[in-house]
């Protein structure tokens, strides 16, 4: 009888949490399929699919800490920002083909781009530059930062069914009659 009710609330918190989870992919094909304006992409609310977590360096001249914290590592001091799993980002500009740079903070110098990968389903991930193995470069408040490898992977999510919603504008005519 115990074991029936296990597998009973088993399957009801596996359903639960399937209707909660309504976030999917943004991908090129979805880009391409709907081929929205910049005016509309900037009312589609993102989100991002892991932690991105950013470091830098700072020197003695460069004491200006931006939004993060400050860390003391190996003697250095080092600057942390982390962008948490589900923080929603909005759509600021295209700065080229294929790349949106998508804020997460109020500032329009802080953002991220992200692009499609073929190496992930065409999903739209983080772009870096001088990736290697365990790190690459992002630019974030006009500074360069270090991110993980593991960042590779942080993707833009989006609410399908938000974005299937469409405004309806409907008129009824009233006919037209000869003279």
């Amino acid at each position: 009888m115990k074991t029936q009710h296990l597998v009973l609330l088993a399957m009801f918190s596996m359903v639960l949490f399937s209707a909660c989870n309504k976030l999917s992919y943004f991908t090129e094909d979805l880009n391409e399929r709907y081929r929205w304006t910049e005016d509309e992409l900037k009312k589609i609310q993102f989100y991002v699919s892991q932690d991105i977590v950013m470091k830098r360096e700072v020197s003695g001249g460069d004491r200006e800490v931006v939004s993060g914290k400050i860390k003391i590592e190996d003697g250095r001091q080092i600057e942390e920002v982390v962008i948490r799993k589900g923080t929603p980002g909005a759509y600021l500009f295209s700065p080229k083909e294929n790349r949106f740079a998508i804020g997460f903070e109020e500032s329009n110098d802080r953002y991220l781009v992200f692009g499609p990968s073929p190496k992930y389903s065409d999903r739209f991930v983080l772009m870096a530059s001088d990736w290697d193995r365990r790190s690459g470069d992002v630019s974030y408040d006009n500074k360069t930062w270090r991110v993980s490898s593991d960042n590779a992977y942080a993707a833009l999510l989006v609410d399908l069914r938000k974005m299937n919603k469409v405004d309806k504008d409907t008129r009824v005519a009233k006919g037209r009659k000869v003279n």
